[in-house]
């Protein structure tokens, strides 16, 4: 017996690796070291930092690619992948500077895979950051034939007198909400048990939904607001925080950005909750509260910004096509968020 008798091809391993060396390469700062394919990857430190804090982040795709696996189609989760690492990270005020990533299948899919990492790569773009490497794992009998998991690893670096903690933010600052592309990477086990339970399919087209399928639907990948917010930043904008929306949507997530006997008095008038927020309610039967601790609700990531900035940082955003509105203001409290 070999190793590809037990399900294990190292030869396609190595032609995996040769397919996407190119997608890797096309990821790559100046600050890399070396190429692919080394047992560690390589980063220099940009030049111009006095005090340099790196800043560390992991996450996974979750639930939606059960979503992928069964419509075939691998382009974007790769996207989520690096969002919801490198949304993590900026909320630090770091810059992400490289991303690794883990792929673990059943049997090794060249085609396939490479389509994960081609999204994996178009997230690095997107962020501005580095496809520094990688692993990739067959193991037959541990995944169903076809199926595969992602996680990913990102670093970032900020200045130490520019760390966003929580110290910043003041009595008064208002919250910006930057629009989500939709229900991003959270909450896929509620949205695939309502449509299992009630009958659909990922082909269907809701007419609510504008006639999108709802597998298109959700498959959007996640919004990535690295350049945004950095060029908020080089532009002057004063942020004191921010916040990434993910699991545990606005209640979980906004308050982790305050300081001490600090809260957040929010306006849920003050924009609109997107249709397929509307349709999983409806058709899951969902209370309000539910599909706020779950989701979204079409807000991505929060700043916040002093009142005399709030217009200023609108119109920013909006220039850079990222739908933004004021949705609230941090009042005294003991860390909750006040609807």
């Amino acid at each position: 017996m070999d190793y590809k008798e037990a399900g294990v091809d190292v030869e396609a391993g190595r032609a995996f690796v040769d397919k996407i060396r190119n997608l890797v390469h096309s990821t790559f700062r100046p600050e890399v070291l070396g190429g692919l394919g080394g047992f560690g990857g390589c980063f220099q430190l940009p030049a111009g930092y006095k005090e340099p804090v790196l800043v560390s982040g992991t996450d996974g795709v979750g639930t939606k690619l059960k979503i992928a696996h069964f419509l075939n189609r691998h382009d974007t989760v790769g996207i989520d992948l690096v969002a919801m690492c490198v949304n993590d990270v900026l909320t630090s005020g770091a810059q992400p500077l490289f991303f690794l990533d883990y792929l673990a299948t059943g049997k090794l899919d060249k085609e396939q895979l490479a389509d994960v990492v081609a999204g994996i790569a178009t997230g690095c773009k997107q962020a501005g950051c580095a496809l520094l490497g990688g692993e990739t794992a067959e193991m037959p009998g541990f995944y169903q034939e076809g199926e595969y998991d992602l996680a990913g690893f990102c670093v970032g670096i900020v200045e130490k007198s520019q760390m966003l903690d929580g110290s910043q933010v003041q009595v008064g600052d208002v919250a910006i909400a930057l629009a989500s592309s939709g229900i991003h990477s959270n909450g896929y086990s509620l949205v695939r048990k309502i449509i299992s339970d009630g009958g659909f399919d990922w082909q269907d087209t809701p007419e609510i939904l504008g006639g999108q399928t709802l597998g298109e639907i959700f498959l959007t990948p996640t919004r990535i607001y690295v350049k945004p917010i950095l060029a908020a930043g080089e532009a002057g904008l004063q942020i004191h925080a921010m916040a990434h929306i993910t699991g545990g949507g606005l209640p979980e997530n906004l308050p982790r950005c305050l300081g001490k006997n600090q809260a957040i008095k929010i306006n849920t008038n003050s924009w609109s909750i997107p249709p397929v927020f509307q349709w999983l309610a409806e058709n899951g039967g969902v209370s309000l509260q539910a599909m706020y601790n779950t989701f979204n609700m079409g807000i991505g990531f929060v700043v916040l910004v002093p009142p005399q900035e709030a217009e200023q940082a609108i119109s920013f955003f909006e220039a850079q096509n990222i739908p933004a509105f004021a949705i609230g203001e941090v009042v005294t409290g003991n860390g909750e968020l006040l609807f």
